[in-house]
C-alpha cells in the first residue's frame, strides 16, 4: 500500500487522465475530491480506471489504489484527508479555486503540529495559478501559522484530454504528450520524487510558452475552424489557409518569447513544429466548439490572444495575426455557449471603445488599443 498521499481536486478527464495518473504512477495514494454525485459514486465503486494514450506510441495504464471523497457532502472527511497528505492538487478551473479553497484551508489547518509541509499546487490552465489559490487559502486559514503546514508552488500543466467517448465510463484516453513543469524554489531542495514533474528554477518562461503556443495556437485553429465549417481540430488544421493563420499566430508569440525570455529561435521553432503536430493528431477528435468555448476569458487582459499581442505593441512589433485570431473568436457563436453569447451582447449594446475595454480590459492610450478597437468596429458593422 501506498506510504504517500495525495488529494486531488477534480476528478474529471484531466484530473484522472493527467495529475491524478502521474500521482498515481509516483507511488502516491491518490484521493480525488469533487462535487459530482455521480463521478464521485462511481469512483467509490471501481477498484480501477484506464487511461489510454494515443499518438506515436499508444499505451494503456491502469490505475487503481485510489479513493474518493465528495467535497460538497463529506467536509470531515475531507479535512482529514488533507491532514494527512503529502500533496494537495487541483484540476478544476481557475475561477473556481476560491470555492475549494476553504476546504484546503480546513485540512491544513487540521494538520498535526510539528508535520511536514503539504505541498500545494494548482495545475490550472492560467499563469501563476498557485498564486491565486494560495491567496484564497490564507484568506480562509484560521491561524498565523500555514507557512509551516504547506508550500505553494506554481505549475504549468500541458495535455490534450478531448471529449471522451460517452460510453467509456471512468476510463480516459489522452494524447501521448505531456508536461508538468513545477517551481522548484519553494521545496528549498526538497522536491517530492514525481517522475513525472519537470522541476525548473524560473516557471515564467515555460508557462508563457506553453500559454502562448499551445493555447493560443489552440484556440486560433479552434476559431478559424469554426468559422470554415470543420467539426474538430484535426479537420481544421488540415486546411492549409487555417495552418497557415495558425503559424503567422506562432510566429508573432515566438517572437515575443524570444525577445522577453531569450528562448533560442530553432528550439522555440521546434516546440512550435511539435504543437501543431499535435493539433494533426487524427486519434484526437477534439471539437472546435469545445476548444473555442469562453471566448471572454479567453480574449482579457493577460490570456493567451491579448496577453502577447500586448506585450508585442509595447515593444513595437507586428501583432496582426494575433488580431486576426481575435477577429475570429468575435465572430465565434456557437449555440450554447454562455460567454458567447455574453460577448455577442457586448457588441451589441456598447460602442467599440467600450467593449473593448469591456472585453480586453486595455486601457485607452495603450498601443494595442486602437488596432483592438478597429476590430471590434469591424465586427459590430457586420451585426
Amino acid at each position: 500500500m501506498a506510504t504517500k498521499k495525495a488529494v486531488h481536486f477534480g476528478a474529471g478527464n484531466i484530473g484522472r487522465g493527467f495529475v491524478g495518473l502521474l500521482l498515481h504512477e509516483a507511488g502516491y495514494e491518490v484521493v480525488f475530491a469533487d462535487v459530482a454525485d455521480a463521478l464521485i459514486d462511481s469512483l467509490d465503486a471501481a477498484d480501477s480506471y484506464t487511461v489510454r494514450t494515443v499518438g506515436q506510441e499508444p499505451t494503456e495504464t491502469v490505475v487503481d489504489g485510489f479513493r474518493a471523497v465528495n467535497s460538497a457532502k463529506d467536509l470531515d472527511a475531507l479535512t482529514a484527508e488533507i491532514a494527512s497528505a503529502d500533496i494537495v492538487t487541483t484540476a478544476v478551473g481557475v475561477h473556481i479555486l476560491r470555492f475549494v479553497a476553504p476546504a484546503i484551508a480546513a485540512g491544513l489547518a487540521a494538520r498535526p503540529d510539528g508535520a511536514p509541509r503539504a505541498a500545494v499546487m494548482a495545475c490550472e490552465n492560467a499563469i501563476n495559478a498557485t498564486d491565486t489559490l494560495e491567496q484564497e487559502i490564507r484568506a480562509n486559514f484560521a491561524g498565523e501559522d500555514l507557512d509551516e503546514r504547506a508550500l505553494f508552488a506554481n505549475t504549468a500543466v500541458d495535455r490534450i484530454v478531448p471529449v471522451q467517448d460517452p460510453a467509456a465510463g471512468l476510463d480516459v484516453t489522452v494524447e501521448d504528450f505531456h508536461e508538468w513543469a513545477v517551481d522548484r524554489t519553494p521545496f528549498q531542495g526538497e522536491e517530492p520524487d514525481v517522475p513525472g514533474i519537470t522541476w525548473v528554477d524560473d516557471l515564467i518562461p515555460y508557462i508563457e510558452r506553453k500559454l502562448f503556443t499551445v493555447n493560443t495556437g489552440h484556440a486560433t485553429t479552434a476559431w478559424l475552424g469554426w468559422a470554415a465549417g470543420y467539426a474538430t481540430i484535426a479537420d481544421a488544421i488540415e486546411d492549409a489557409s487555417v495552418e497557415e493563420s495558425v503559424r503567422a499566430v506562432l510566429a508573432e508569440t515566438s517572437a515575443l518569447l524570444i525577445a522577453k525570455h531569450g528562448f533560442d529561435q530553432e528550439t522555440l521553432q521546434a516546440y512550435a513544429t511539435k504543437v501543431l503536430g499535435r493539433f494533426h493528431n487524427r486519434a484526437l477528435p477534439d471539437p472546435v466548439e469545445r476548444v473555442g468555448r469562453a471566448p471572454l476569458r479567453k480574449l482579457s487582459r493577460h490570456d493567451r490572444i491579448v496577453g502577447p499581442a500586448a506585450e508585442l505593441a509595447e515593444r513595437g512589433l507586428e501583432a496582426t495575426a494575433l488580431l486576426d485570431s481575435l477577429s475570429a473568436a468575435l465572430a465565434f457563436t456557437p449555440e450554447g455557449d454562455e460567454e458567447a453569447a455574453q460577448l455577442q451582447e457586448i457588441l451589441r449594446t456598447q460602442d467599440a471603445a467600450s467593449a473593448t475595454s469591456t472585453i480586453t480590459g486595455l486601457e485607452e492610450g495603450h498601443p494595442l488599443f486602437s488596432q483592438v478597437t478597429d476590430r471590434i468596429s469591424r465586427r459590430q458593422s457586420a451585426l
